[in-house]
């Protein structure tokens, strides 16, 4: 069988071609001119593997990629916590799918899996949530929120129209693979090891939902092969503090744990700052307002449903950050 996936040299979307072409499935990825594809495998030597060029925002070269494929895995985003230009969001995470939908009816595909994310279902401060959940949307923490709910929105109505799609939800994404800005856990591990974040961030009352990479990309497949049309499931893990995380490294690694907390209006003083130099030199921040603004609220959500239905079994995060750690060890941008 042969499948798609969008954003194919992002850092879910290259794991899961490897774990596709593990499974015995012929991979076609989808990937612009000036992708880096480092992360993906080589389609001169694995002829089940195959580049096609285009753009999920080029509904033109999505009808000429989806041509011959039976599942298409629509994984592409524009992941980041803030952008000076804040349509791009919109362009990409709602118009992209909007995009792949109307792709997908012209070539008659068989199944559709959307990479939606836990943001599209809104916070859940003081409980956690299901898939039954819907964004309250009246506050949303960031542009890049607030596309992924719209895009919810607009996935959903399709499910409901008869499109052939699945909707999966992961959590917050850590891993192997790309340092990229979705990698957010790698990114901070890095910031704390090399000295450049000496202390907790908050008070430790923030909550996320933490999916290592490669049990996302199981629940991918899994949705594939088990997950009913219309159906939804969170593919998230263990829900903890960034605090939790950072103490687990440093039980990990045998170094000592941070002393003190930094105030998140420290933290925002100093997102605004790179939010300053990012004009200027048009590098994005690793830290923005509205990092804050997703730190001050919680995101805890149950995963029981992709458990029972799609035989889902997320990783502790001891067990992933176990892998985490000597990984970036490994490629130097950490000491311990």
């Amino acid at each position: 069988m042969k499948v798609l996936v969008t954003g194919a040299s992002g850092y879910l979307g290259g794991r899961l071609c490897r774990g596709l072409l593990e499974k015995g499935h012929s991979v076609r990825a989808l990937v612009r001119r000036t992708s880096d594809l480092s992360a993906l495998p080589s389609s001169s030597t694995d002829g089940d593997f195959e580049l096609a060029y285009g753009d999920v925002t080029d509904y033109r070269s999505l009808l000429d990629a989806f041509s011959g494929c039976s599942i298409i895995f629509h994984a592409a985003a524009l992941v980041e916590p803030w952008l000076p230009d804040p349509s791009k969001f919109f362009l990409v995470n709602v118009g992209g799918l909007k995009n792949v939908l109307q792709a997908a009816r012209e070539q008659t595909i068989q199944k559709i899996i959307y990479t939606s994310s836990f943001f599209a279902l809104g916070p859940t401060d003081g409980h956690v949530a299901d898939e039954s959940q819907a964004h309250p949307e009246k506050v949303f923490c960031s542009e890049y929120e607030r596309s992924k709910a719209m895009a919810d929105k607009i996935a959903l109505q399709a499910a409901a129209d008869g499109v052939p799609i699945v909707v999966v939800y992961p959590g917050v994404i850590y891993g192997p693979g790309k340092l990229s800005t979705g990698n957010i856990v790698a990114q901070l591990l890095i910031e704390r090891f090399q000295g450049r974040l000496p202390g907790y961030i908050g008070n430790g009352n923030d909550r996320f939902s933490f999916s290592h990479v490669d049990d996302v990309v199981q629940g991918h497949i899994a949705a594939m092969d088990k997950g009913q049309l219309g159906e939804r499931f969170l593919l998230t893990g263990e829900n903890a503090s960034f605090m939790h995380v950072f103490n687990i490294a440093a039980i990990i690694t045998e170094t000592s744990k941070p002393r003190f907390n930094i105030p998140l209006w420290v933290i925002k003083a100093y997102g605004w700052l790179l939010v300053f130099f990012c004009r200027l030199t048009g590098k994005l921040p690793l830290i923005s307002p509205p990092t804050v603004y997703v730190l001050s609220r919680q995101w805890a959500y149950s995963c029981e449903k992709a458990k029972a239905e799609l035989d889902y079994n997320p990783r502790s995060l001891q067990e992933g950050l176990k892998e985490v750690l000597p990984w970036l060890k490994s490629l130097g941008v950490i000491k311990y």
